[in-house]
């Protein structure tokens, strides 16, 4: 399991089973507008901080808005697994051509 399906099943874990305190739980108890709102700031500060130049604040930001992103996954019922097989395909690509290279799966 990778980074990104752990924190999915975090995430969903927590929708599942609320825990008192949980960021990810006001979230979801704020619903979808609230949540797509964080999206939206997220992405704004990744920008922001790309723009500046400096490392380790992108990457935190990046951080926050691929949180944000498996959050709003979650709540719409569509597992990171989609999104993962979706870039797999994606990556057989050539060029913009809708043909697909032959790769291995099992790599």
């Amino acid at each position: 399991m990778d980074a990104m399906e752990g924190l999915y099943l975090t995430i969903v874990s927590r929708k599942e089973t609320p825990m008192e305190g949980s960021y990810t739980n006001y979230l979801f108890s704020q619903g979808l507008d609230k949540i797509c709102k964080k999206v939206g700031e997220e992405c704004a500060e990744t920008i922001i901080a790309a723009k500046n130049g400096e490392p380790e604040p992108l990457v935190g930001e990046v951080s926050d808005v691929l949180y944000h992103l498996l959050v709003l996954l979650c709540e719409q019922g569509i597992p990171w697994s989609a999104v993962r097989d979706e870039l797999t395909l994606r990556s057989q690509k050539i060029g913009n051509r809708k043909e697909r290279r032959d790769v291995d799966r099992n790599t």
